[in-house]
């Protein structure tokens, strides 16, 4: 058994890349998530509007289907993991400055599809340092090695997510416009690019063969060729097909027309992704993309499977669809200034999400995976009803806190600011009780993943954790809008009670995880 690596200066720089990297990785997110939906909130888009747009989001739900190819193809010059990842860095850069450059109201379409594009983009940037993270640690680093980059994923989106809302508050604030905000973040992701183009040590890749990268290649444009085709059907049938449907019904109640146009898209949102799933899988079974096909089948074949995966898409459920219009109902229905929301939302809010994974991971040791799980998803669904009573009660029932002016540079208060009250202790709830629901549901997946699955199926099973993030904001802009918020809020704490009785239902099974026959007592 060799000796320990010491800790010398190549550790720390390889540490400290991780580091960069993951600031790299977090920035973008919160560009297509939060911080968008209050450029379109200040911009006077409509609720039902901004929940549709959270689809943006889709390329995390699926990156695992062109992760094998930017595994297995290098890029000239930089090679395979700097060649990659210098080019989406580049091309963020540029779809930011275009969406900079595009008004959210004017051009809301393609305001859209551009947005779409930055999020391809950064889902194919984690792909790249996902895979250059796991190259480049040695085994004694990875445990430092994964905090660092969770630190500088929290920090960037502190930043993008918490001190760009301070930067665009008219009277706290720096003034900044938000399509200042995203020229100023390109500007940064080309700073990121430059660093890993001459910073990054190159790393030796072992190549696949050939006929394996064609077969993934052909596939992949397959599926692609079959999802364009899927949007473009869907486009031009699903709406007549939804009206059909759904006008007669809705022409005899009370709702506003617009309101009712915005059922028959949902509608037509649903009967388009009915079809063109579908579609997409008879396209990978028959180019063969046996990636795809091979990583599904392994995982199905498992006794459990299809339970565990509804399970996994049904946890965070409840806090997605709670969470997935926070930004404009704190905004547009609370009134509460960009500052405000930033601090306490975003900063405050950040922070104590870490506290919360923190305190879940103590929690852990003594409770065990199905209790933590039971009872952090408990917390979760609770800790919606705090929004419902912010709604229902308004501004100034609970005494704040006063932040006092501050000048660092970098970001500024011109003014004392005041903190609600109940804003701060709504939002303490929701990100603790989230924090230690995440620790739990992750320490949940590696169970999967150590005893009964590869990596591959991991890297599927984290794409549909991620299905309620991004695929409930179309459903939540439209309920909102017709309901009102206290009701919505009543809903989505509902919304979270079938992921418990599933997991009481699956207690056996899941309290099986906590325990591995097949470890080794020493590890030599």
């Amino acid at each position: 058994m060799s000796a320990p690596d010491r800790f010398n200066a190549a550790t720390a720089y390889r540490l400290l890349v991780v580091t960069v990297l993951g600031f790299a990785s977090g920035l973008p997110l919160a560009l297509t998530g939060q911080a968008m939906q209050a450029w379109l909130s200040v911009s006077g888009v409509d609720i039902a509007t901004i929940g549709f747009l959270s689809l943006v989001g889709l390329p995390y739900t699926f990156k695992f289907l062109w992760a094998p190819l930017m595994d297995r193809f290098e890029l000239p010059w930089l090679g395979r993991r700097r060649g990659w990842l210098v080019l989406t860095q580049l091309a963020l850069a540029g779809a930011l400055l275009w969406m900079a450059a595009t008004s959210p109201t004017g051009s809301t379409r393609f305001f859209a599809l551009l947005a779409v594009l930055v999020a391809f983009l950064s889902a194919s940037q984690d792909v790249v340092i996902d895979a250059y993270r796991t190259d480049a640690l040695h085994a004694s680093e990875r445990g430092l090695g994964s905090s660092l980059y969770v630190l500088g994923y929290r920090l960037a989106m502190i930043l993008s997510g918490g001190i760009a809302f301070i930067w665009v508050d008219p009277t706290q604030g720096g003034g900044w416009t938000w399509p200042e905000v995203y020229r100023f973040m390109a500007g940064v992701m080309v700073a990121a690019a430059v660093l890993s183009a001459v910073a990054l040590p190159k790393l030796k890749v072992v190549l696949v063969p050939s006929s394996v990268a064609r077969r993934d290649l052909l596939g992949f444009a397959a599926v692609l060729a079959a999802v364009a085709v899927g949007v473009f059907l869907s486009d031009r049938v699903g709406p007549p097909i939804a009206r059909a449907l759904l006008g007669g019904w809705l022409a005899g109640g009370a709702m506003a027309p617009a309101l009712q146009a915005k059922w028959i898209d949902l509608a037509a949102l649903i009967l388009g992704i009915a079809f063109t799933l579908p579609l997409a899988a008879w396209a990978a079974r028959a180019a063969r993309f046996e990636t795809l096909l091979g990583g599904l089948r392994s995982y199905f074949s498992q006794p459990g499977a299809a339970a565990f995966l509804g399970f996994i898409v049904l946890y965070k459920l409840g806090d997605a669809f709670a969470g997935s219009l926070m930004t404009p109902f704190l905004l547009q229905a609370m009134q509460f200034s960009t500052a405000e929301v930033g601090v306490v939302n975003k900063v405050i809010g950040l922070w104590l999400t870490i506290g919360g994974a923190l305190l879940g991971g103590a929690l852990m040791l003594r409770l065990g995976l199905w209790r933590s799980l039971m009872l952090f998803g408990v917390l979760q669904m609770v800790s919606n009803l705090g929004f419902w009573w912010l709604a229902v009660s308004g501004r100034g029932v609970l005494p704040g806190l006063v932040i006092p002016a501050f000048d660092w540079g970098f970001v500024k208060l011109v003014h004392a600011a005041p903190v609600d009250g109940g804003l701060l202790l709504v939002i303490a709830a929701e990100n603790l009780s989230g924090g230690m629901g995440t620790a739990a549901f992750v320490a949940f997946l590696m169970s999967l993943c150590n005893q009964r699955f590869t990596a591959t199926q991991f890297a599927l099973l984290s794409a549909f954790s991620s299905v309620g993030r991004v695929w409930v904001g179309p459903l939540a802009g439209v309920l909102a809008e017709s309901i009102g918020w206290p009701v919505f809020f009543i809903v989505s704490t509902i919304v979270a009670l079938p992921a418990l009785l599933m997991l009481w239902w699956m207690r056996g099974a899941v309290r099986a995880l906590e325990y591995d026959p097949a470890a080794p007592a020493v590890d030599d």
